[in-house]
């Protein structure tokens, strides 16, 4: 007899779900990360949400439209929030990596 590959014992798919943050499913996953003593927010920005061109501060080439990428800013600025976001930079995936 071939195996069943349905899965035994759980409850159907409308019983008792968390619910899904649909903010945090199309922005991504915001995280903190610290380089060189200073705490920024990384906020990665997925291909369908790319929608301007950027210059990454990491190389110096083009991020264009449709490529998915990083923003980031300080996360513990002197200056408040609303400085700090409005400073955000956007790299690469890479190039933040290794900066």
């Amino acid at each position: 007899m071939p195996r069943s590959n349905r899965p035994r014992g759980r409850k159907a798919a409308g019983d008792e779900r968390e619910e899904l943050d649909i903010e945090r499913l199309t922005l991504g996953w915001r995280r903190t990360e610290t380089r060189r003593g200073t705490s920024y927010t990384v906020q990665p920005i997925s291909a369908a949400n790319a929608r301007k061109g950027y210059v990454c501060p990491g190389c110096g080439r083009e991020i264009a439209p449709g490529v998915e990428h990083v923003a980031v800013w300080r996360a513990d600025g002197v200056l408040g929030d609303k400085a700090d976001l409005a400073g955000r930079r956007h790299w690469h995936t890479h190039c933040w990596r290794i900066a």
